[in-house]
């Protein structure tokens, strides 16, 4: 289920990163290097090879999660019924529908940072559902103004 919502993030990320070639654009994984890897090719890649393609850390022992303030969500994040239907709605509105997972775990909670060049957080934080998708444009904004 919240694969799906890290798909449409990434998905998200991508478009931004050939937009604004001017920032750094990082998504973390919590799955092992091969299962990363695999995802990656399902959804397009990281971006580009001439553009600015998203730099894509691997972190399976979820110690930058853990940095960062997120571990373990309740089962009430992950299948709240308005979180469930909104994830049905991805399916639905963008063909984005939940891919197996080899590795990693549905029950991770994940964040969505801004962070300037001199390594100031700007904007974000940790989801308050599992479906909730990043604010792009707000990320942006915040590091630019």
């Amino acid at each position: 289920m919240v694969i799906t919502v890290a798909e449409a993030t990434f998905l998200e990320l991508r478009a931004a990163a050939e937009n604004h070639p001017e920032i750094n654009f990082v998504a973390v994984s919590h799955s092992d290097q091969p299962s990363t890897e695999k995802w990656l090719e399902s959804i397009g890649g990281t971006g580009e090879s001439g553009s600015n393609p998203v730099t894509v850390i691997v972190d399976a022992e979820r110690k930058i999660y853990a940095q960062w303030g997120l571990g373990v969500t309740s089962w009430g994040h992950v299948l709240s019924p308005a979180g469930l239907l909104a994830i049905g709605k991805l399916g639905w509105e963008r063909g984005i529908w939940n891919r197996p997972t080899e590795s990693g775990s549905r029950w991770q909670l994940s964040g969505n940072w801004a962070v300037d060049a001199e390594g100031g957080v700007r904007w974000g934080g940790p989801v308050k559902r599992a479906d909730e998708l990043i604010d792009i444009e707000q990320a942006i904004y915040s590091i630019k103004a």
